[in-house]
């Protein structure tokens, strides 16, 4: 999977600290934390026909690794939804919209990594792209990454940093091997999830998926599980070994930029006849009907 340049994001205008600046002119200062050690916290939201899904759930997130991170002040969500609609409006857009919410520790009076030495106060950015889901609807091929995630006692993954570099070097694994994303284990060799997304199987007509140990708590993944409950499909949050995922009926990743993706290969072994299976296909439909109806109203 390899994302192109939409034409449409030519004219962009970022929001920078309140500031819309045009996309060519969207800079942070070199003693950014964001700079300085990737030192900030950030959430991806998507805007269906003008409203945001689990916007609530997102700014939640987001405080939460704001405190974890013992960021000093923290914007109260009033006034970041007050940012996205402006800049929404500001770039008119009302559909199709992935935003990519950061927020850094901010400017730092020198260089170092010492926390005090940012006085400044937090540093808020909004960039809205044009974008649609970004992963194929016929299915992913996956492989897995010599690289294992963190347990809470070495990097607690609740915190939903900007430190992606593990996550990076995944991707770049996966790109050589001609894979769209990579699969992560954690340390006792359980998957915890992809590079950029949460895993699911299915087997024996039940919905699986690793528990919020080595891998984030999705928002994307928590609307699935209740999305299953309601509908009575059985569902479990539990270890997963990488061989139940080799001989699954169905897998399928989650995430806000990509939704709901069908994977059909992993490690060269061929998941679902390589099709999207039935259940999957469930899933990604309620989780359609979901984003259609729901969602917090951010632009009148």
């Amino acid at each position: 999977m390899k994302q192109s340049f939409n034409p449409l994001n030519q004219d962009l205008l970022v929001n920078i600290g309140g500031e819309l600046l045009p996309r060519s002119e969207a800079k942070v200062s070199v003693f950014d934390s964001l700079v300085q050690g990737g030192d900030g916290c950030w959430e991806g939201l998507r805007l269906y026909q003008g409203r945001i899904f689990k916007l609530t759930e997102h700014l939640e997130r987001l405080r939460h690794s704001a405190l974890a991170m013992g960021f000093k002040t923290i914007p109260p969500a009033a006034q970041i939804r007050q940012e996205i609609r402006r800049t929404l409006e500001a770039n008119q857009m009302t559909d199709g919209v992935h935003i990519r919410l950061t927020l850094s520790r901010g400017e730092k009076i020198t260089s170092g990594m010492d926390p005090r030495l940012n006085q400044a106060g937090p540093l808020l950015i909004v960039l809205a792209e044009h974008k649609t889901p970004v992963y194929s609807k016929t299915g992913l091929t996956l492989m897995t990454s010599s690289l294992r995630r963190f347990p809470p006692d070495c990097l607690d993954p609740k915190i939903h940093h900007n430190n992606l570099l593990q996550s990076i070097l995944a991707k770049m694994e996966a790109n050589a091997a001609g894979a769209d994303d990579a699969i992560l284990l954690d340390m006792s060799g359980f998957v915890a999830e992809t590079n950029a997304t949460n895993l699911f199987l299915v087997a024996n007509g039940q919905v699986n998926t690793p528990r919020t140990v080595a891998c984030p708590e999705g928002v994307t993944r928590a609307t699935v599980l209740e999305l299953c409950r309601a509908a009575k499909i059985p569902c479990h949050e539990r270890d997963i070994s990488l061989a139940e995922f080799h001989r699954a009926d169905e897998v399928f990743c989650t995430g806000t930029m990509g939704e709901i993706a069908a994977v059909t290969t992993i490690d060269g072994r061929t998941i679902c006849q390589g099709e999207v299976g039935p259940l999957t296909r469930q899933v990604a439909e309620l989780y359609a009907q979901c984003t259609s109806q729901q969602g917090e109203t951010i632009l009148s």
